[in-house]
């Protein structure tokens, strides 16, 4: 089986497995617990991932899996390993908005090659997978594609949340912020998915755990941007979890000196 068809197959399922579970639960009320870092975690979320899991043990049960809720499992003999983020965004699917999503992702060794975004209440999806350009499909229109934007001073910046930055990263976001036309806040991996389809330009963000980034990075280098570090280099399992994601190359170089002044 190809990593980039019958394996694409296989990560569909899982996004539509997911979609089944959460949307009973969006807007019904649903009380979040709390986790070890503070972080809201929610029946939906569990739900959701185990019958992603499900999926996997049948199909693929010589992969390992790294999800939010339940950790590392199986070996990587196989060399590939699936990254599970049932709800992307607990903080906005507990209080009822819609930027949150199911992300999905393929690595093989450390190089994510499929990807997905869902959003599973307004029906949008983004695909990407590695060599291809990447598929959107919704019903609020638009189409992948990254824009041009020749400088910082024209960017649109967007982060989820100050709270994710620490004395380390707190100057450099800011001066990045200083250096772009504005800055929006919130989104999630939702912002990812429009800075895919060119309303965005800019996002950088810390914190960010592999389940949070793996399956951006396919959807928007398919979409002719790029995700790193703050440095420039590729994001690694192990990374710090500084991410920096451009929709165009030309931003690259000037983000990166802001960054590291």
């Amino acid at each position: 089986m190809s990593a980039t068809t019958g394996f694409l197959d296989i990560a569909l399922a899982l996004a539509d497995a997911a979609a089944v579970v959460v949307r009973p639960h969006f807007r019904a009320g649903l009380v979040p617990d709390d986790k070890a870092d503070d972080s809201p975690v929610t029946l939906a979320d569990r739900a959701a991932e185990q019958a992603m899991r499900a999926i996997l043990a049948e199909h693929c049960p010589d992969h390992a899996v790294i999800g939010e809720e339940f950790g590392a499992t199986g070996t990587t003999g196989s060399g590939l390993r699936w990254v599970l983020d049932p709800i992307d965004g607990t903080r906005a699917f507990i209080t009822g908005r819609t930027t949150f999503g199911t992300l999905i992702a393929l690595i093989e060794d450390e190089t994510p090659i499929i990807g997905i975004i869902d959003q599973p209440i307004t029906g949008e999806r983004w695909v990407g997978v590695a060599g291809r350009p990447t598929v959107f499909t919704g019903p609020l229109g638009g189409r992948a594609g990254c824009r041009p934007c020749p400088s910082l001073g024209q960017a649109e910046l967007s982060c989820t949340s100050p709270d994710i930055f620490d004395d380390r990263t707190r100057p450099a976001f800011a001066r990045m912020r200083a250096a772009v036309r504005r800055t929006s806040w919130g989104g999630d991996c939702y912002a990812y998915g429009l800075l895919a389809l060119g309303q965005i330009d800019v996002i950088a963000e810390a914190d960010m755990k592999p389940w949070d980034w793996a399956a951006l990075v396919p959807v928007i280098t398919g979409a002719g941007g790029s995700v790193t570090d703050w440095s420039g280099a590729p994001l690694r399992l192990d990374g710090n979890g500084d991410v920096l994601a451009l929709g165009d190359a030309a931003l690259l170089a000037p983000a990166i000196r802001v960054l590291a002044d």
